[in-house]
């Protein structure tokens, strides 16, 4: 049961970053302004191909199960940044404070179920378990 619940933790956990890793490439005009609204301008196509790329990338090793470290550390490297820059609730009007809020502390609950998936692995049904297990003949 405990290794279908970490299966599913990882389903989950991907799932979010890949479908934006899809959503950032299919709507990169969007993307871009939106980046421009918060102040990143700095190579706005270099930004978003490397985040496409950090997201798919990351989000993929994390639902396989394989070098999941490696995974949760390029999403990181994109997630924790955007959290403070875009959720930046202590800069925001009254009307937006509580959402804005919410919306932070959910993504510090995703970091911390990567910071977790990192130190503990990625369970009994993951390719590296598989390869790990596999013998060649």
């Amino acid at each position: 049961m405990r290794d279908a619940i970490d299966l599913t933790g990882r389903i989950f956990l991907a799932a979010i970053f890949i479908f934006e890793a899809f959503d950032t490439a299919l709507y990169m005009d969007k993307t871009k302004e939106t980046m421009a609204q918060y102040g990143l301008t700095w190579h706005p196509d270099l930004m978003v191909y490397a985040t496409t790329i950090f997201l798919l990338v990351g989000g993929v090793l994390v639902l396989i199960g394989y070098r999941t470290t490696l995974g949760v550390v390029l999403l990181l490297i994109y997630w924790v940044p955007i959290t403070f820059i875009i959720h930046d609730f202590w800069n925001e009007p009254k009307e937006h404070l509580r959402l804005q809020s919410i919306l932070f502390m959910k993504n510090i609950a995703i970091t911390g179920g990567l910071l977790m998936l990192a130190g503990k692995g990625s369970g009994r049904y993951s390719i590296k378990r598989i390869l790990a297990t596999t013998r060649v003949k």
